[in-house]
């Protein structure tokens, strides 16, 4: 008996399954679409993770923004962009069961892989559990269509006994997703241009000094910054580096849900395990 021959979708999923895609945690994760996967999208995002020391690929600027509260939340542990639902002939089964059409490459009309935008794991009382998230906004949800293939992803991940949801802008603080996207280029403090030529141990030293000045009920940060600059004969912008750091990195903790005045920086709290941890200090 002749083989069967094998479409060009069970081809290309076998391709992305031995690349690892979809595959992995923390670090060794590979989501299932990359950016370059998808040239037209305008609004693609590579970031590198804090939490876990990859590059996370985003297709639109909400996805982009939902993964910045996710990673400085402090119950989320691991965070999964692009997760695919395999196997493919689950969700194919789904839809037939729904009476809906399942997705399909618009070249070949050949079913694709589906994929929820986040599979999260949080730490709920120091137990794990991993939460699937899709992201669109309102208006879309409006789509009949848009409906129909969330109720495919909605069933898969009902009979994977996952808890499923739809996120939209409403829930997405926009203040907070603004605040974190501004201070999100400075995580690593050993990485930018004003200090690639200083070793480390002084740059530590230099980001516990730069504390004990921005310790205050009330603190203006641009000029608290300029004058250590002026001090320790730093380029100009290194104090404010420093400061951008110890926020993201929850060095210290201040409140990221209003507009942040850097000239008016109040309630400022050092986080001792944070700085620990960062600074290496025993």
């Amino acid at each position: 008996m002749a083989k069967r021959k094998r479409s060009l979708t069970e081809n290309k999923i076998e391709r992305l399954i031995k690349e690892g895609r979809g595959q992995g945690i923390g670090e060794e994760y590979k989501p299932w679409i990359l950016v370059q996967d998808v040239p037209s999208l305008g609004r693609a995002t590579r970031l590198k993770g804090i939490k876990t020391n990859r590059q996370h690929e985003f297709l639109s600027d909400m996805e982009r923004d939902y993964f910045y509260i996710l990673e400085y939340s402090n119950n989320v542990v691991d965070i999964r962009e692009q997760f695919p639902l395999l196997p493919l002939e689950e969700t194919i089964l789904i839809a037939k069961e729904l009476g809906i059409k399942h997705p399909t490459d618009p070249k070949t009309n050949e079913p694709i892989v589906m994929t929820t935008d986040f599979l999260v794991t949080i730490n709920k009382n120091g137990k794990y559990i991993d939460v699937a998230r899709t992201i669109k906004p309102q208006d879309e949800l409006m789509n009949k269509r848009t409906l129909d293939k969330f109720e495919i992803e909605r069933r898969y991940w009902e009979k994977q006994e996952f808890d499923w949801g739809i996120v939209t802008e409403n829930e997405i603080d926009k203040v907070l997703a603004q605040n974190i996207l501004y201070m999100y280029p400075y995580n690593d403090l050993y990485e930018l241009d004003s200090f690639i030529e200083i070793e480390k141990e002084d740059v530590d030293d230099l980001v516990i000094t730069y504390l004990d000045r921005i310790i205050g009920e009330t603190v203006d940060i641009r000029k608290v910054s300029k004058l250590f600059d002026q001090d320790f004969n730093l380029k100009s912008g290194t104090g404010l580096s420093i400061f951008y750091y110890v926020v993201i990195r929850k060095i210290i903790r201040i409140n990221l849900l209003e507009e942040l005045d850097l000239s008016k920086v109040k309630d400022i709290h050092i986080e001792e395990e944070n700085l620990k941890k960062e600074m290496k200090i025993i």
